[in-house]
């Protein structure tokens, strides 16, 4: 018999899923829920995939919190929720690098933006530190 816990990486990182239109659709004889009375519903593929997610976090013994989020935020609540400094999202909004609205009293950005920005972001940290250590002399003094 398989172990159910065996089944899941365990996941310690925090995640984002937003949903996409093409994202929303359903195959049929694809990924379902079953409950205990054995009704399935279908669910998309993205939906098994934060599922997944959930359950590693699980078994791994961590607690699990799921909240939904509007696709359009607040700027402070776009950056509390893509854990970002409050006043470091609201320098690249207003340098252009993230697009927004205004109102009379808020400045509105797309969730999808800020997770994009977010992600490049992180994404070019990385390059610059795996470059960095590309370029580390080994124990020798040779370069690697």
């Amino acid at each position: 018999m398989t172990n159910i816990y065996r089944m899941f990486e365990p996941t310690t990182d925090g995640r984002i899923y937003l949903l996409e239109d093409d994202d929303r659709r359903i195959t049929p004889g694809g990924p379902a829920l079953i409950g205990p009375d054995g009704v399935r519903q279908d669910i998309p593929a993205a939906v098994y995939r934060v599922l997944q997610h959930v359950l590693s976090a699980m078994y791994a013994g961590r607690a699990v919190k799921v909240s939904p989020l509007r696709t359009e935020l607040p700027i402070d609540e776009a950056a509390d929720a893509v854990a970002v400094a409050r006043d470091v999202l609201r320098k690249h909004v207003g340098a252009g690098e993230i697009p927004f609205r205004s109102t009379e009293y808020v400045d509105w950005v797309q969730l999808a933006d800020v997770m994009n920005w977010d992600n490049n972001r992180r994404a070019e940290r990385q390059a610059v530190l795996d470059e960095y250590w590309a370029e580390e002399p080994d124990d020798d003094g040779q370069q690697s």
